[in-house]
């Protein structure tokens, strides 16, 4: 603890040393903030990996680039190719065979001494891991969505406002230039007063019948993969196309909507709040091991009169992307640097000094080790994650359902509906448990 103790009195200093710099930004250096320049190796941020498939390998990458701001010294994965790979990649970055590997989240959460922690896994873990390594008091890099349930997101947001640290959610289109500008375009009234908003999200998974029951490959602990799951045999899914399976996640709606509503709500100053009412349906595949949602149309109305609709791309205009409709004209952005207007005239407008001025970041990754160094909030903290996720939660419940959800955004309860209130959590399978705040 005396380590980690002298860690994390170093992230305090930087802090003070920030907000010095305000003041008397010619006498702190550069590498005394750790952002440019040379960074002690006992000053970097000391991050674990806890999911080292493809998006977790992708984003201690990400990390790994930032130059001498972060040190990986432990990995964590159910498949034991995943973990040695991703021990080399850490060991390469660091010039050293020394990085630490677990198969159990538990283990590396309770023997490392770390800063913070990047995770990358399928949604059905997330209410547990995410909530475990928060109330580590660890600073997190969190994949979208971040939450499986809407209790499993209430209890994360609960956690994080508790221990107070800092959370950034891989929503990382926070982090480009057009989706920064449309969303200040739209948020300084530049299309006028906000009547609608399109979020077009991909065309639904895909179908593959009941594949046969197969052994389970000897590197992957198929127990621990499952975890708070469903027990069932294993067929040959699990890496990757989990996400077209109702117990793992909701598919390519869930997965989406942590980035395309997102920005829509941020945008129309959204963040903060969520639906009054939310109806759905969706079109799902008539047999087989895959059940997600293939088509899905998601009508949302807001106290203010917005109403927002999200739906697979195909159905929509614009198709993919967030389209925000005002009464003097419409924005659309999209990923590939995507941003027109319905006059482009629009998107040359100048945003003045005492407009209003959202949130700048040029890099997702480096603006979460700049929070985790000043005490800032991050770009794409908890509760705006939490709520841009609800609304495709919500509207999953209206399809399973077939019923009109009304919402208490304030509460962040259904109202009058004792049904479809069952269906903001699930249970798991014992042992496992969501963690106490």
């Amino acid at each position: 603890m005396a380590e980690n103790s002298s860690r994390r009195e170093f992230l305090k200093r930087s802090a003070a040393l920030v907000a010095g710099a305000a003041l008397f930004p010619e006498i702190v250096p550069a590498s005394s903030l750790g952002r440019g320049g040379y960074t002690a190796p006992s000053d970097r941020i000391i991050m674990g990996a806890i999911g080292t498939g493809s998006q977790g390998t992708s984003n201690m990458n990400d990390f790994i680039r930032l130059k001498n701001a972060v040190r990986y010294v432990a990995v964590c994965d159910v498949d034991s190719k995943h973990l040695a790979n991703a021990k080399d990649t850490v060991d390469k970055a660091n010039g050293t065979r020394d990085c630490r590997t677990y198969e159990d989240y538990r283990e590396l959460l309770d023997k490392e001494k770390l800063d913070a922690v990047s995770i990358a896994l399928p949604d059905h873990w997330h209410g547990i891991i995410y909530t475990e390594a928060v109330n580590h008091k660890l600073n997190v890099y969190g994949e979208k969505p971040i939450c499986r349930t809407i209790k499993d997101g209430q209890t994360i947001v609960s956690a994080v406002k508790k221990n107070k640290i800092i959370w950034q959610t891989g929503s990382w289109q926070r982090s480009e230039p057009n989706f920064h500008r449309g969303a200040e375009l739209v948020a300084n009234g530049r299309i006028g007063k906000i009547k609608s908003i399109e979020v077009g999200l991909p065309d639904g998974g895909k179908g593959i019948g009941t594949p046969p029951v197969k052994d389970v490959p000897p590197e992957l602990n198929w127990d621990l993969w499952l975890g708070p799951a469903l027990k069932v045999p294993y067929r040959g899914v699990s890496h990757w196309d989990w996400r077209w399976i109702l117990d793992y996640s909701g598919g390519q709606m869930t997965d989406w909507a942590g980035h395309h509503i997102d920005i829509a709500n941020w945008g129309a100053g959204l963040e903060h709040t969520g639906p009054s009412e939310i109806s759905a349906i969706g079109v799902y595949p008539p047999e087989g091991l895959y059940n997600v949602p293939v088509e899905y149309d998601i009508s949302c109305k807001y106290a203010n009169g917005i109403e927002m609709r999200v739906a697979n791309s195909s159905r929509l205009p614009h198709g993919m992307g967030t389209t925000w409709y005002g009464d003097l004209g419409w924005i659309h952005v999209d990923r590939g640097n995507v941003i027109y207007a319905s006059d482009p005239k629009i998107l040359s407008e100048v945003i003045g000094e005492n407009e209003i001025h959202l949130y700048k970041s040029d890099n997702h990754w480096q603006n979460f080790v700049d929070s985790v160094r000043s005490g800032k909030q991050a770009i794409a903290p908890v509760e705006v994650a939490f709520r841009a996720i609800s609304i495709a939660l919500l509207g999953e419940i209206s399809m399973t359902t077939g019923q009109t959800i009304k919402w208490d955004p304030e509460k962040e309860e259904i109202i009058g509906n004792p049904v479809a209130s069952r269906l903001l959590s699930r249970p798991y399978r014992n042992p496992w448990a969501i963690p106490t705040v």
